[in-house]
């Protein structure tokens, strides 16, 4: 009876086992490609490029600094710093990713080291008032901000618009809405961001 029902069985299992076979002969192995040639096939990551330019690592760090990513920020300045050397633009990137990830302690310790790096740059002195408003060292802060605005010409409107709330806040702390306190952290070049610090 089971040697019956097997060789009823036979004919289809032989037909599927036949269908595969000739469908297999007709295609050039493997899962279809969809336009990309056999040669070109290849289910590796390619490798990396030796021959092309690498990325500059601060400008690297700076865009994740514009996505909110602060600790990766922190990590690719570090690792800029180790290629050309801890300049106060690393300094002031290093500080102004401490502050988006609420260490103020050392944010502030970083960003008055690029100031004695380099005292010139309207923009790190703009991100140390940043760092002291959100320390409530509010006087000092103002006179940061003066100092940024006036190295810079008033071409910023970013170092403009802290130091407008900056004094404002010093003149009438009460009626400032908290929602204004969004300083703005400038970088060296084109380009500022707002810190939120993540809570």
């Amino acid at each position: 009876m089971v040697i019956l029902q097997s060789l009823r069985r036979l004919p289809t299992f032989v037909l599927c086992l036949t269908l595969t076979a000739g469908l297999a002969a007709c295609s050039s192995g493997g899962f279809p490609t969809f336009g990309v040639s056999r040669t070109e096939t290849n289910p590796f990551a390619p490798g990396v490029n030796q021959r092309k330019e690498a990325e500059d690592g601060v400008e690297v760090a700076h865009r994740l600094m514009l996505a909110g990513e602060y600790e990766l920020a922190i990590r690719a300045f570090n690792r800029a710093a180790l290629a050309t050397g801890l300049s106060a633009e690393i300094l002031s990137g290093l500080g102004s990713a401490n502050l988006g990830l609420g260490r103020l302690g050392q944010a502030e310790k970083l960003l008055r080291e690029a100031v004695e790096k380099d005292d010139t740059q309207p923009e790190v002195w703009n991100n140390l008032g940043v760092v002291l408003m959100e320390r409530g060292k509010i006087a000092e802060a103002n006179l940061t901000f003066r100092k940024a605005y006036a190295m810079d010409n008033g071409e910023s409107d970013a170092i403009r618009d802290n130091l407008r709330l900056a004094l404002a806040k010093s003149e009438n702390p009460v009626n400032i809405p908290t929602q204004e306190d969004d300083y703005k952290l400038v970088r060296r070049g084109s380009g500022d961001y707002l810190i939120r610090p993540t809570p």
